[in-house]
């Protein structure tokens, strides 16, 4: 049951709607001019930025033995490079003003929850940023050269072939293969945040993430099939972080029943002396 002073903290911060209005566009205001100014940023340093990205690509030319002192990269339409630019610098200024972004939403929400569940949604509006940045940070330095290493093992080239067969990506589809894989990572590293809020609010329990456990390993493979390009070392390299983060799920939910469980038992101490004292 919520406290008097819990209901009376509500009540104070109720608005009539037009204030609500005010408010959200006012957020909306704020959130979309952080991402404005983060997408003008990274579309200066687009170029940059895309150089940046290509790196994972020469360290697979390294491991495929080709020469790194410069790699290779193509478009074949005046205008694609153009709106390569201009792609990867939504997606940087996305990813740039997405603090904001999330401070904003906190701040229109937060009056309507209480101080306690304000304070247990401020470590996941944390967790969920850095948890993204894991996950993109494992497919810059690892994922994306042993994909890019996969595709240039298949070339044929040579003194010894009559047929020259090599790989000259598209910029367009090198940032598209690099944006796919940052997003699904990312978006997988949220799972043990999705478990952990869902076990908060009591719609979720860790008898039935255990008991889905097997059905949850198939779902992990056959998604990754779907978000990452058509090649094992992908594909498995999603799945099993994926089911990695499942288990560390389940025991973030039994922390919370574990710690919901104490809390039930202190409070029923707690009344139990008060009923004794008044006895």
């Amino acid at each position: 049951m919520r406290a008097p002073d819990e209901e009376e903290e509500i009540e104070k911060s109720a608005a009539p709607l037009i204030e609500h209005l005010i408010e959200l566009r006012q957020r909306l205001i704020w959130a979309i001019g952080a991402f404005f100014v983060a997408f003008l940023v990274c579309f200066y340093f687009a170029k940059q930025i895309f150089n940046l990205l290509v790196i994972p690509f020469k360290w697979a030319t390294d491991w495929a033995g080709l020469p790194t002192d410069k790699v290779d990269l193509i478009y074949t339409a005046p205008q694609e490079f153009f709106f390569t630019q201009i792609k990867l610098a939504m997606f940087g200024g996305l990813v740039l003003a997405f603090p904001m972004i999330a401070t904003q939403i906190y701040k229109f929400v937060a009056p309507g929850l209480y101080r306690n569940e304000r304070r247990a949604f401020l470590p996941f509006l944390i967790a969920s940023p850095i948890l993204f940045l894991i996950g993109a940070a494992l497919v810059y330095f690892f994922f994306t050269p042993m994909v890019m290493w996969f595709f240039l093992s298949m070339q044929q080239v040579g003194p010894d072939t009559d047929v020259q067969i090599s790989l000259l990506p598209k910029v367009s589809e090198y940032l598209g293969l690099i944006m796919t894989l940052i997003l699904s990572f990312g978006l997988v590293f949220q799972l043990p945040v999705v478990t952990t809020l869902l076990a908060r609010v009591g719609l979720l329990s860790s008898e039935a993430l255990v008991s889905k456990r097997k059905v949850m390993i198939v779902v992990a493979f056959v998604v990754a099939a779907v978000l990452t390009p058509p090649d094992p070392i992908s594909q498995i390299g999603l799945a099993l972080p994926t089911i990695l983060l499942y288990e560390i799920g389940i025991w973030c939910a039994r922390m919370v029943e574990r710690k919901r469980e104490e809390e039930a038992q202190a409070a029923a101490n707690a009344s139990s002396g008060a009923d004794g004292a008044a006895s």
